[in-house]
């Protein structure tokens, strides 16, 4: 009955014309955010924050809210159509996505995003709404040592993420562990492997990495096919919405990311797109087919639902502890400071308007973001009509006036361009790239929690084992290879791959 009592005094705040207006602007520009490769939720928040000043907590905080969970929409659809993830949790998306647009299905594709989003982020809303106190405790057993066992897990499970070769997948997220490394120590502040660059102090940029092996990458690929190959669609499109035999292999996987993002959202370091990694590997085992990597739409369905299920779960810690699970979340703390409010246990008795509005607000963008989606699923398959000889400039300009705008800085430009070539390197070579983007994301975020978690020891490397969680974890890992590895799995993964080919 509270629950009740509280989702109604919620939605009284967030109908108000004025939450609306800041809902469904906020949704808008999220959406934008995410369609348009190198800008990210992140800077543009941030950009934000100052005209937060004249406006009241509750409006302010929903629209920031809509920008974030509306970038995880938006950034499917440049990585459904043109293979560039227009934010960090779409990269997986791309892999299928881009295929399934390819074959003349972007439309259904599209429409799988768009409806699995919705779903995912309408039960996320309600779990939080319901479960959000619980859901804290879980975070609070995460320890250093956890997270370090929870990341082990996530790179092994990536290994199944690349197509063919095992050997490539682990030569690919080592790559991808090295290319992390090269930032300022966490600790001694000190610059590593930067080469006296003063650019490289602070690390590559996700998003040169990013769109250098997926956008450039591809375009050059492309370039280097004979004419008659070379558009990035195909004319024939069947049609702009999921078949029924589509709806039936979809649904499963909906429920399964939306399922996963809930939990992997609460994390501080998971959030969209460690979901989004762990749907698409969870599919993967699932499926008996062979057709992972060659245009299936549960690869599409599964890591977009968990994306913007964690996007919206991510809210809990922050709301709830004051405890921002990832950069976005810190922004959102910093505009709670900002207005006054100390986030933290006591947001929701103190400011139950804020809270619950907040919560309620989330459910009417995501219904916002659905009726503002689907009819442009039409309009975003015109692009298929676009010759490839105007469309790879476009892509081109486009991806680097993103990447000048993430710092003003050439630098990027030329990284990306440096990682264009390096993915048409992968391409000839037939290695995935996806493995070695979560290999650099996760590699700093792991020596991060070994070092700490060794520090508490006191350089006792049985605490990954003595801890219970961080065991089950390795345990779980140390199946993983165990499976992967058995004759008679390798070979029946060969096949597949080899089918699929």
């Amino acid at each position: 009955m509270d629950l009740l009592n509280n989702l109604m005094l919620g939605f009284s705040v967030a109908v108000t014309l004025q939450n609306l207006a800041y809902a469904f602007f906020g949704a808008v520009l999220g959406t934008l955010i995410g369609v348009l490769p190198g800008l990210g939720p992140v800077a543009t928040i941030a950009m934000l924050l100052p005209s937060i000043y004249s406006l009241d907590a509750t409006p302010a905080l929903i629209m920031l809210a809509g920008i974030y969970y509306g970038a995880q929409y938006g950034g499917s659809t440049t990585a459904i159509l043109i293979n560039v993830p227009g934010e960090s949790a779409s990269v997986v998306t791309a892999i299928d996505g881009y295929k399934m647009a390819r074959q003349g299905r972007a439309g259904p594709a599209l429409a799988a995003a768009g409806l699995g989003s919705f779903f995912a982020g309408s039960v996320a809303t309600l779990i939080l709404a319901a479960f959000a106190p619980p859901l804290t405790e879980i975070a609070f057993k995460f320890g250093p040592a956890e997270y370090f066992s929870l990341m082990i897990l996530g790179l092994i499970g990536a290994v199944v993420l690349a197509s063919g070769s095992l050997i490539k997948a682990i030569g690919m997220i080592i790559l991808g562990l090295l290319l992390g490394q090269i930032n300022t120590d966490v600790i001694s502040g000190v610059p590593r492997y930067s080469f006296d660059i003063p650019e490289l102090t602070d690390g590559i940029g996700f998003i040169a990495i990013a769109m250098g092996v997926f956008g450039f990458g591809e375009i050059i690929a492309n370039l280097g096919q004979p004419a008659e190959h070379r558009e990035v669609f195909t004319k024939d499109v069947k049609g702009l919405w999921p078949t029924k035999k589509d709806f039936q292999q979809a649904w499963p996987a909906v429920v399964r990311g939306t399922a996963l993002g809930s939990i992997l959202g609460v994390l501080p370091g998971g959030g969209a797109l460690l979901s989004s990694f762990a749907a698409y590997t969870v599919e993967k085992k699932l499926a008996k087919d062979g057709q992972f990597g060659n245009g299936d739409i549960r690869g599409v369905a599964g890591p977009e639902s968990a994306n913007n299920a964690g996007a919206q779960t991510s809210f809990i810690p922050m709301l709830t502890l004051g405890i921002p699970p990832n950069a976005v979340m810190a922004l959102m703390v910093g505009a709670m400071t900002i207005k006054g409010i100390q986030p933290g246990p006591q947001v929701m008795t103190s400011n139950p308007e804020l809270f619950w509005g907040l919560i309620a607000s989330m459910w009417i963008g995501n219904l916002m973001l659905i009726i503002l989606n689907l009819p442009l699923i039409g309009i975003w398959i015109k692009l298929l009509t676009v010759p490839y000889r105007l469309l790879f400039p476009a892509i081109l300009v486009f991806c680097c006036i993103g990447l000048y705008t993430t710092n003003n800085n050439n630098w990027d430009v030329y990284m990306a361009v440096a990682f264009g070539i390096a993915g048409y390197v992968f391409y000839k070579l037939s290695c995935e790239p996806a493995p070695l983007l979560l290999g650099f994301i996760l590699g700093p975020m792991m020596e991060e929690n070994l070092r700490r978690a060794l520090l508490l020891s006191r350089g006792d490397w049985t605490t990954f084992a003595t801890r219970p969680l961080s065991a089950g974890l390795l345990i779980a890992a140390l199946l993983m290879i165990v499976v992967v590895t058995l004759p008679a799995i390798s070979n029946r993964r060969d096949e597949a791959f080899k089918d699929a080919d």
